[in-house]
């Protein structure tokens, strides 16, 4: 009896089939990545019909998710990020609810007809995908699981087949748009409360980087910092190589030339261009700021030291979120330090510059030579610094 549960045509040790377990979901971890995420969601590079297709079926196989549902959830995701309309916003629903319910909110939102007819363009309509693939999705599973049980065992069969059709609903319907939008660290001032939960993105395929990805949505990359890794984008650049795949877009790096005097419209399109990498900078100036008037105030006035703590979170927990600072329960304590304040409302104008669609490009420039030459006569050497990068973006 024990041989036939755990006999099949390969005789794996119990290590053997973990090994097996996780090899056989890290290419449905790759196919979600890769096939849906970046080429169907985000159009972020093209692969060769015959690794799309062999992406299709394979996912058909291990979790009967239809490409066009998937893709109109993830696309309504990015245009409703933490709306009411959003699909999975933990901000919204709670985290506990997207964690473990992430898959129960995917099911909910791919029965919607409209979100689907919005949003799920240009993805497979072929005989396999309206005859096969979407008629019959869990046939695939159904495929793969005897195919499990046949090459391993029962035991080990099912057990493996289990591992598949689990990992992709916790760990990327529940971990990815649980955590990803609630705890982690962020790199960009995206609206949305994006972040990344490890610089390792290796066990859902990169996804980990989930603030990367926010900020440069159609960047076939995700990682942007030397100490990020994205397995996922080694795999596109190996199928690149092989000529399998061709990448259409990757997050811009910022270019800096020598300081203009008078800004013109290719400044202002280089700013608005490189608009997160100079939030960023912006947010940690803010911070050193906030460290060096905390200490001058705790050396002059412990109770304005105190109230300027209250703010913390204004500066430095949330230092990468778009708050508007003049409805923050906080807010006035900044006015304990007048250099503070006033580089927390000039960061809501700097803000605006990108912000204004009704503004022509000559208001545009006239405003941001205006700030820079405010930031500059400021008396605040963070301001004049973060002036003088503005002057060399090209």
């Amino acid at each position: 009896m024990g041989y036939l549960l755990f006999s099949g045509l390969f005789d794996l040790p119990p290590w053997g089939i973990v090994l097996v377990a996780l090899a056989l979901t890290h290419v449905t971890i790759a196919s979600v990545t890769i096939f849906l995420h970046r080429h169907q969601a985000h159009r972020a590079l093209d692969l060769h019909p015959a690794v799309s297709h062999f992406f299709r079926l394979w996912l058909w196989l291990t979790t009967g998710m239809v490409t066009k549902e998937w893709t109109a959830i993830h696309r309504k995701h990015h245009a409703r990020c933490e709306q009411l309309e959003d699909p999975h916003s933990p901000q919204v629903l709670g985290i506990n609810r997207v964690l473990w319910g992430g898959v129960l909110l995917y099911v909910k939102e791919s029965n919607n007809p409209e979100t689907v007819a919005r949003y799920g363009h240009g993805t497979p309509d072929d005989w396999l995908e309206n005859h096969i693939y979407a008629k019959y999705r869990m046939l695939g599973v159904t495929l793969m699981g005897v195919i499990d049980v046949l090459l391993f065992g029962i035991a080990p069969g099912v057990f493996i087949l289990l591992v598949q059709i689990i990992w992709i609903p916790f760990w990327a319907a529940g971990v990815i748009n649980g955590i990803g939008h609630f705890w982690g660290y962020r790199h960009w001032a995206t609206p949305d409360a994006s972040t990344n939960i490890a610089p390792w993105g290796i066990l859902i395929g990169g996804e980990e980087l989930h603030n990367n990805h926010h900020a440069y949505p159609t960047s076939a990359k995700l990682s942007s910092k030397w100490y990020e890794f994205d397995i996922g984008w080694m795999y596109i650049r190996l199928l690149a190589a092989l000529g399998a795949a061709k990448v259409k877009y990757v997050a811009p790096l910022a270019k800096f030339g020598p300081a203009k005097a008078v800004l013109d419209a290719d400044s202002l399109q280089a700013i608005i261009r490189y608009r997160y990498d100079v939030l960023s900078r912006y947010a940690r100036a803010l911070k050193h700021l906030y460290f060096e008037e905390l200490a001058r105030l705790r050396q002059h006035s412990l109770p304005a030291a105190r109230a300027l703590m209250a703010a913390r979170s204004l500066i430095v927990a949330n230092h990468n979120v778009q708050l508007d600072f003049d409805t923050h329960s906080h807010f006035d304590a900044l006015k304990t330090s007048p250099s503070l304040h006033l580089m927390c409302l000039m960061r809501r104008d700097l803000i605006e510059l990108w912000e204004q669609s009704t503004s022509t490009s000559e208001q545009l420039v006239e405003k941001l030579q205006s700030w820079c030459v405010r930031a500059e006569a400021s008396d605040i050497p963070q301001l004049a610094e973060i002036a003088a990068r503005l002057r060399t973006y090209y």
